[in-house]
């Protein structure tokens, strides 16, 4: 008689390996993970599970109107596409999906997926301003976590009008009326783009507060539109000068019209699973684990702290990042690539210290020690940032969440980031709501 059966498999395997045993003959059933699988089988912090990128896909970037596709589901099929290709799977095997737009009706969703398969499933739309990518993607991510489905998309996708933002809908009450009145008391009001305002405005704060100098500034969008050469997603492939940067237009000083991202067309997109479905169709190499991912809104210290830098989601991004690094059990330290929202420069310097990347009044010295590119402590926005790259609205976010998964993969090509192994994503909406987000390679023993 067998007395002791071994069996060493994934819990996925285990359902099925249980049902072919002669129970009658076993006095004792051990189950044993398999050494290789260890990395695999940790428990999520409060019984949550794992949640895993499997598979990622954008667009290029184009210039309102100028692009090859003349609608939003092109692109987005485009996207979905190429997210399901990446990831090994069919349509067919989504179980639900959100998708986040900006500038469209309120089902440009099923619109845009029933290009693709209409199976019936759960589709939700997302509006969240220019954080509606990652809320699509967080919202995946809950569904996963949650165990009410095993493989959701997150599509994020805007077309977009030339020039500057204005609103796209005459409510009597704008969402960031208060924002802008806080800004108005502090600094008054000028006839520039009112997002070039806000955040330039910030960026002035920062000067006057910590010595920052408008060169500063410059060298961030420098950066960002020379690492924008290597990709080929990028709206802007074009290396600039610092003295170009410094010396194009004057948008709201200290900011120049190459320090702000352009508007864009474009989508993007990420298949969200569980590990059961890693582990039932072997997704192990693709498998980037979220590690977390947080999203805050603003606080009472947005308006009441009256601080040009808090009313663009200073306070809402420290939180954020103070959660994410909790909950993975991580430092910034231990970080080695970022993708955050430069939708202008100075956003991306108060940002660094935001994010625990450099210490409060330091981003200066960050920026002038090559700390911020290849060569530094971190690469901050190798894929060009949305100042070079592009910024169209919905799908920035999940565009942020691919360059992060193929940086961790290994196949960033010339973009490449040496020894990748924990990155960081910002994407922040005034209005507001930041999402910040830690990564890792789920399953780095079977890494090609």
């Amino acid at each position: 008689m067998i007395s002791t059966l071994v069996i060493s498999v994934s819990r996925v395997a285990l359902a099925t390996s249980l049902r072919k045993i002669n129970y009658g003959a076993l006095q004792t059933i051990s189950v044993r993970k398999a050494a290789s699988l260890a990395s695999a089988e940790k428990t999520a912090p409060d019984n949550r599970r794992r949640t895993f990128v499997v598979g990622v896909g954008m667009t290029k970037f184009e210039k309102p109107g100028k692009g090859e596709h003349d609608e939003y589901p092109a692109m987005a099929k485009e996207a979905t596409f190429n997210a399901l290709k990446d990831a090994g799977i069919t349509y067919d095997q989504v179980q639900q999906a959100a998708v986040g737009y900006c500038y469209g009706d309120s089902t440009c969703g099923q619109k845009a997926l029933y290009e693709i398969g209409m199976t019936g499933i759960p589709i939700y739309n997302v509006n969240n301003a220019c954080s509606t990518g990652s809320t699509a993607l967080i919202l995946a991510k809950q569904l996963v976590e949650g165990g009410i489905a095993d493989c959701v998309l997150a599509l994020g996708f805007e077309k977009m009008k030339p020039g500057s933002l204005s609103l796209n809908f005459n409510d009597p009450v704008n969402p960031i009326q208060s924002h802008v009145t806080v800004m108005t008391e502090l600094e008054g009001l000028s006839p520039t783009p009112i997002t070039a305002q806000l955040f330039g405005n910030a960026g002035r704060e920062h000067m006057r507060k910590y010595g920052t100098k408008p060169e500063h500034f410059a060298k961030i969008a420098w950066k960002n539109h020379k690492h924008s050469t290597n990709n080929p997603y990028s709206q802007f492939q074009v290396e600039y000068s610092l003295d170009q940067i410094k010396q194009s237009p004057v948008i709201h000083e200290p900011l120049t019209k190459f320090q702000c991202c352009p508007t864009s067309d474009g989508s993007a997109a990420a298949i969200v699973c569980s590990e059961d479905f890693v582990h039932e169709h072997k997704l192990y190499d693709n498998a980037v684990e979220i590690l977390a991912m947080e999203m805050v809104t603003d606080t009472q210290s947005t308006f009441k702290e009256k601080s040009l830098m808090k009313i663009v989601g200073y306070d809402m991004t420290k939180e954020a990042a103070k959660k994410v690094f909790s909950k993975a059990g991580k430092t910034p330290d231990d970080v080695q690539v970022v993708e955050l929202h430069d939708c202008f420069s100075a956003n991306e310097l108060i940002t660094y210290e935001a994010l625990g990347l450099c210490e409060e009044g330091k981003a200066g010295e960050m920026i002038d020690a090559g700390d911020n590119t290849y060569g530094g402590k971190y690469v901050v926005n190798p894929s060009g940032g949305l100042i070079s790259k592009g910024h169209p609205i919905g799908a920035t976010g999940l565009a942020q969440c691919s360059e992060l998964n193929w940086q961790l993969r290994n196949k960033a090509g010339k973009r490449q980031v040496a020894g990748a192994k924990l990155a960081l994503q910002h994407n922040i909406g005034l209005g507001g709501a930041v999402v910040v987000a830690l990564y890792e390679k789920g399953f780095p023993e079977y890494s090609s």
